[in-house]
């Protein structure tokens, strides 16, 4: 298998051959990206007190106005 990898990559231009290890780079980057932990959602119902206060899409709005 790695000889045939290799011999398709020698048959490649030089600027494809960086483009496959770019790809190569990806993969890496990918399969360890895989083992992160799991979000923390301890945030959730944190607004639970502005329910009647605030619809969701007021805070929508809310946080809109703010990044801007």
């Amino acid at each position: 298998m790695e000889s045939t990898i290799i011999e398709k990559i020698r048959q490649l231009p030089p600027e494809l051959q960086e483009e496959v290890i770019h790809f190569i780079d990806f993969l890496r980057t990918k399969k360890s990206s895989k083992g992160r932990k799991r979000p923390n959602l301890e945030w959730i119902g944190g607004l639970k007190a502005y329910r009647d206060q605030y619809t969701a899409l007021e805070l929508q709005k809310k946080a809109s106005d703010w990044r801007d």
